[in-house]
């Protein structure tokens, strides 16, 4: 009869059994070479022989898209600080109750997907979001109210001007739909109950005046609704701080 090999001495109580060990040390690392070849992308096994050495292959990395870098911004902070309250040219304006707004609608940062040059202003009807182009690939996101439908308006204008704190004006056929408004007929004057605001940006195309307004707006549990009447409304901080970044004559694209 063959003699067996003579293994390792008997394992006393409480010393661990090496030959386990060795076993599952060789398993696990089998394993572990077996899933780091599956795992490597673009790779596979040559037929016949032995299993070659593993070899990573770093020419896949080109491949792989990389995403542009997001800027930093002392502004876009925690919404704790971005919706707390302030005072603005003697206004309380109060703090929002960020948490009973969805996440996506608070201001952030993003990759700039929309294509189009620095400065622009992009409003995506269907998203409800604004979109302020930045340099450099990224975008300052603000989330928005739109209007009702047959209230709407699309197409590529300029910001002409600005006003901070605006006069609220109703056309003539918004009191003939709301008679309570003839109040206003000579204009609201700016404060925490204007329905626009604390900043109103009034857009132009072709140099006549579209009627159309990006304005503030005290209800921001509408932020994500279409309920205005076609004019583009943001919270009151996210308003003033888009206010703070643009200049004259902006372009926007609300599509």
């Amino acid at each position: 009869m063959r003699e067996l090999p003579q293994g390792p001495m008997p394992p006393r109580n409480g010393d661990a059994i090496e030959t386990d060990f060795l076993l599952s040390r060789r398993a696990v690392l089998s394993g572990a070479g077996a899933l780091a070849l599956l795992g490597v992308a673009g790779c596979s096994t040559s037929g016949g022989g032995d299993l070659p050495a593993l070899q990573l292959d770093d020419t896949v990395t080109g491949s792989v898209p990389i995403r542009p870098s997001i800027s930093v911004d002392k502004n876009i902070t925690g919404p704790d600080v971005m919706y707390a309250s302030l005072t603005d040219n003697g206004f309380n304006v109060p703090e929002v109750p960020y948490l009973k707004v969805k996440p996506e609608f608070r201001r952030q940062i993003v990759v700039d997907t929309t294509g189009e040059a620095p400065g622009t202003i992009v409003v995506h009807l269907k998203e409800r979001m604004l979109y302020l182009v930045q340099p450099g690939g990224d975008a300052i996101r603000y989330g928005v109210g739109i209007g009702k439908d047959g209230f709407r308006w699309s197409g590529r204008a300029n910001i002409q001007y600005g006003r901070e704190w605006p006069t609220w004006t109703p056309p003539p056929e918004m009191i003939q739909r709301k008679p309570e408004l003839v109040k206003w007929q000579g204009g609201q004057p700016g404060g925490l109950t204007n329905p626009l605001g604390a900043r109103a940006l009034y857009i132009y195309q072709d140099g006549k005046d579209t009627g159309y307004r990006i304005h503030g707006s005290p209800e921001w549990w509408s932020i994500g609704q279409a309920m205005s009447s076609g004019c583009v409304r943001l919270i009151n901080q996210d308003i003033i701080d888009l206010y703070s970044r643009v200049s004259k004559k902006n372009p926007v694209v609300v599509m």
